[in-house]
Formats: structure tokens, sequence, C-alpha cells
């Protein structure tokens, strides 16, 4: 288990503007306003908040960037983006437009040297490599392939070897969303958690599953050094509180939120 501090994350798939939560990226459900919605969670104490335009890779366009500004304009808390990233450029625009970090999923299978530019020109912190995996025959070797365009397309590559080369061309973090789990509430999938962290010692964040507060904790013990929802958060069934507090009774180091006097 991480002796550092677990980071609790906030996930907002945004479609059209608006936040939006189904299962495996299907049967979209719309959940509200993504600027207001990240400052709530913000204000509720996640220690960062991603924002996916679930919809961008598919669509074949940018990322919205007036909902992104928007939203880095409204936390003060680290704000990663995803979606739509195709080039060096872009990664800028964000940048630029309010985001600490940029999420690249489609655009690196596609062309994995962009990793690389990505890296050499903003440092690895800076890049996240977002990977949507699932169980695959076709994924010789770990049996998880990646997939792409919002999990729409399987690509036959397996995750695990994605990953190592990801770490080798500059990715400073790795998302890690489960296909199979997304969406259930059935929770993180524990074998593909520990399967990547036996391959790679980047921060590895867990998405994918969350249903409950029990189910957290074992996600960081599987080897997760952040753990990520949505729709418990945004549907109100959790909250950034509860799940701090399940992590912290399962022994696992978190950030809390100073008190306020009054």
């Amino acid at each position: 288990m991480t002796a550092l501090a677990v980071r609790v994350i906030a996930c907002l798939d945004v479609h059209d503007g608006r936040v939006v939560k189904g299962v495996r990226f299907r049967d979209l459900v719309d959940a509200g306003d993504p600027v207001a919605s990240a400052g709530a969670y913000a204000t509720a104490g996640a220690d960062e908040v991603v924002f996916l335009d679930v919809s961008a890779s598919r669509e074949s366009r940018g990322t919205l960037l007036d909902t992104v500004a928007a939203t880095a304009a409204e936390v003060g808390i680290p704000l990663t983006v995803g979606g739509g990233v195709r080039s060096v450029d872009d990664v800028d625009t964000l940048l630029r437009a309010g985001a600490d970090k940029v999420s690249i999923n489609t655009a690196a299978m596609a062309d994995p040297l962009l990793l690389t530019r990505v890296a050499d020109r903003f440092g690895c912190q800076v890049l996240v490599l977002s990977v949507d995996a699932r169980r695959c025959a076709r994924a010789t070797g770990s049996g998880f392939e990646v997939t792409t365009h919002g999990g729409m397309r399987g690509t036959g590559v397996d995750a695990l070897q994605w990953i190592t080369e990801g770490e080798r061309r500059g990715a400073g973090e790795i998302l890690l969303n489960s296909m199979d789990a997304d969406g259930t509430r059935d929770g993180f999938d524990l074998q593909l958690i520990r399967a990547a962290r036996a391959v790679t010692s980047l921060p590895l964040i867990a998405s994918g599953g969350a249903g409950e507060a029990g189910h957290f904790p074992p996600a960081v013990s599987a080897g997760a050094d952040a753990v990520l929802a949505a729709s418990v958060f945004h549907f109100g069934l959790l909250t950034i509180p509860e799940v701090k507090s399940a992590l912290g009774a399962a022994g696992v180091s978190v950030r809390v939120l100073p008190a306020t006097c009054h």
C-alpha cells in the first residue's frame, strides 16, 4: 500500500457541454453542469478533477475550450483535461485554458510519438496516458486490450505493453479505466489494477466500477495511487468525505480539509 496520501478524484465525463454518465460510455444520462459540479467537488475536498470530453475523439473535434476555461477558473485544485487531443499544439491550448495536466488516449495510440513530443516540450508531469482497457482474447499476454474513441473501438493492443511503452515515451501518470467495470458500480477491477501496478512505477489512477465506499480501499491495496469516481458522486450516492473516511478507516493516508472556524 502506498505511503503517500492517496488522491480522491472526481471525474466529469462531458458531452455537448454537460456532465453525463452511462455504463461503458453508453446510454448516457445527464448529470449536471460541469463548472458547477467541479466547484462543488473542490469545496467538498476532492484532490483533483478530471474533465473528459468523451465524444470529442469519436466526433473528430477538439475539446470544449470555453467549458474547460470556466471549469479551471472555478476550482483551486489540479485539473486534468482529455478528449480530442491530437497534437502538441492542442496540449498547449489546453494548458493556456487552465488545465494543469492533459490526458491523451486515442491520438497516442494512432501516433505513439505524440507522447514523446508532449513530454519533451512540457515535461512528464503534464502528460497523463489514459488507458481504457477491457478483457479481450485478441490481446496476447495480459488478456486486456486498449480501446479508443471513448471505448468504442478495440485495438487488439495489449494494455500492459501499452502502459510500459507509454512510460518509456514520457508519460508521467496512468489513468487506468476498466471498460468492463465502467458505470457498473460493482467495484474496481482489482485484477487489472494489480497487473498494471506490476509493469509500471508511474502514479496509477484507478477508474471504473466504484459503487460504494468499501470499494475504494481494495483498489489502493491492489496498487492504485489515486481513486477516481464519477456517477456515485454525480448522483449523490457517495460524497468525497465519505470516501476519504473509508480510506482512512482502512489505514490509507488521505488529505483532509482543514477545520473551519466559526
